[in-house]
This record gives C-alpha cells, structure tokens and sequence, in this order.
C-alpha cells in the first residue's frame, strides 16, 4: 500500500494589501496617536518643555516625598497630581479605594489646602449676566456704556444736560448712533455749555450737518436752544441743574427691582409729573418717555435688571457718594 501524501502548495509571497491587525484597527490607531504626539513634542516651544518634564515628575514622586495634605486619588490622571505641583508648598497623598467622579464633564477628584486656603474644584467663570438689552451682538460701544455709564447717579449740569438732549434724540436715532456720534455732538454744541447754546443762532443751527444732513431734525434743534434757555433759569431758581432734578426723587435714586426686560416701562407716573412741570418752566420736546429716558441714563432711577451685574454696583457708588456727603456736610441731606 502506498501511503497517502500530503499536498503542499507553494508559498505564496504576501500580498501588500490592508487587513486588520490582531487587535483590530484600534492597534493601528494607537500607532497612529503615537506618532502625532511625538511630533507635537518636536513642535513644542523649548519654554514649555521644563514645565511639561516637571508636570511628568510628580506621576513618579516616590512614596518618601508624598505627604498628607493634598489629597489625590489613585485613579486619578496624571494631569490632575502635575497641575497641583506648581503650587508652593504642596502636600500629597494617595486616598486608594476612592472613586473619582465626574461633573459637567470635569473629573472633580482632587482636593487642595495650601497655606489653609482650601482650593475645591475648579471654577469656570462665564460672560457676565448683563440687562437684557445687551446681547453678545450688541455694538461694543453700546455695551460699554451700559457697564460703565447708563444708570450711575450724575450731579453734574453740563453732563445732566448733555444727557438731556440725547434722551430726545432717542426720538431719531438708536443709541448706539447717539454713542458713535458723541464727540460730534459735543463739537456742535460747545460740550453742551448752556451758556454757549443760547447764543446760537438759526444759521449756525442749520449748518450742524454730517455728512450732507442735519445731525438732528430742525425741530430738535431749536428744541436744545430754548431748552438751555430753561437750564439758566433753572440754575438762579434752584442753585443747579442737578438740584431741580434730584428733588423729584428725594436726592435718591429710585430703585424699581426689575427682573426681566419686559417689566421695564417707557413711561412712569413719576416722569409724567416731572414732564409736566418741565414743560411749565419752558423747556421744550420733554415728553413722558424722553423724560423717563432722561432718568435711566442719568441714575436718577436704576432700572438696571436685578440679575444684571451693574445694579448692585450703581446701588454702592450711591450709597458711597451719600456717606461721603453725609461725612462732609450733614445737614445737606438732612430734613429731605
């Protein structure tokens, strides 16, 4: 009997074509991340480089160098123990059988005390919460003047009557056109001088133009004329402009605690009255809304939200002008 014999094929040459590795492409993969990350090495500026050695040092801390204070968990990541190296002084120590946890996406397993501060999780700070009338495409210049301008208390009667007059310009123009136009303004009218205005006359009213066009309707303009006409009067009668108008509310702002944009009127009983009494001592264009323009803008009322970061910063510079005040000549606010 012949013995059955086994047929071999030739050895075939390997066929350079893609397959999957033992592990699967995730082998592949991590070859990959390696590579890139060397060469993200290379690229690292020198200055970087002794910070990153220091931050792969703590991984290795031997047992001897860790003490008590610093608490670290053995799961956590190396970034986590490297991050907490820099701080001076620092103390370890490795809490086993402790589960990180993870907040929000941040893996909160890490507590430090360095010099008795005690330095929880981290803080990730937002945009700050501003009226609702500020939103992240408002012109900048109209968000500066809300965080640094709209709603702080202002006694001064050039400033109040520059003030004045935008609020009725409201009437034509947006803020953020008033604001990008203020030194124009300023320029037409003598930095709002009363005393200045008053002497203009309807040619040099009428020549007040940008860009072919008058800044302001006619009717506004004659409006600031005789409106500097009433601050005059008003300043011999009351000792000021600011006098006159902080008597309507006591010398204190008004604070109405509004929590949403749509609580805000236009209007008020308050600035009706002051309206009233405006136009009977001659000023002119001084309607309820302008007037109650007029009162926001000058702090007179804060009606900066609740929720806004500005409304308890208007509500201290008060209370600290009022305490200087108070410090400096107390009878001025008493029996008010």
């Amino acid at each position: 009997m012949f013995a059955a014999t086994k047929l071999r094929s030739p050895v075939k040459p390997a066929v350079g074509r893609a397959i999957l590795g033992p592990t699967g492409n995730r082998f592949r993969v991590s070859e990959e991340l390696r590579r890139k990350t060397e060469i993200a090495k290379k690229k690292t500026p020198p200055s970087q480089q002794p910070q990153q050695r220091r931050m792969k040092s703590v991984a290795g801390m031997p047992d001897s160098a860790v003490r008590t204070d610093f608490s670290v968990d053995s799961s956590s990541s190396t970034d986590s123990s490297s991050s907490a190296s820099d701080r001076s002084p620092v103390k370890i120590s490795v809490v086993p059988g402790r589960a990180p946890t993870r907040t929000n996406g941040v893996m909160r397993s890490v507590k430090a005390i360095t010099d008795g501060v005690t330095d929880g999780s981290p803080r990730i700070l937002g945009p700050v919460k501003r009226c609702d009338w500020i939103t992240p495409n408002s012109d900048t210049l109209y968000a500066s003047f809300h965080d640094e301008e709209w709603g702080v208390p202002v006694h001064d009667d050039t400033k109040l009557f520059e003030l004045l007059v935008y609020s009725q310009a409201l009437a034509e123009l947006s803020w953020p056109s008033i604001l990008h136009k203020r030194e124009i303004f300023r320029k037409f009218f003598d930095d709002f001088n009363p005393s200045s205005i008053v002497q203009f006359s309807m040619k040099r009213l009428l020549s007040l133009k940008v860009d072919g066009a008058l800044i302001l309707s006619e009717q506004k303009l004659r409006a600031i004329v005789e409106n500097a006409k009433s601050v005059l009067k008003v300043q011999q009668e009351f000792g000021s402009f600011s006098n006159y108008c902080w008597r309507f509310v006591k010398d204190k702002p008004l604070r109405n605690g509004y929590r949403y944009g749509r609580q805000v009127p236009v209007k008020s009983p308050k600035a009706e009255f002051i309206s009233k009494d405006m136009m009977q001592r001659g000023f002119c264009c001084v309607g309820p809304t302008v007037v109650y323009s007029f009162l926001q803008v000058a702090g007179i009322v804060n009606d900066h939200l609740t929720t806004c970061f500005r409304y308890h910063e208007c509500v201290d510079q008060e209370s600290r002008a009022h305490k200087t005040v108070d410090g400096e000549n107390p009878s001025l606010t008493s029996g008010q």
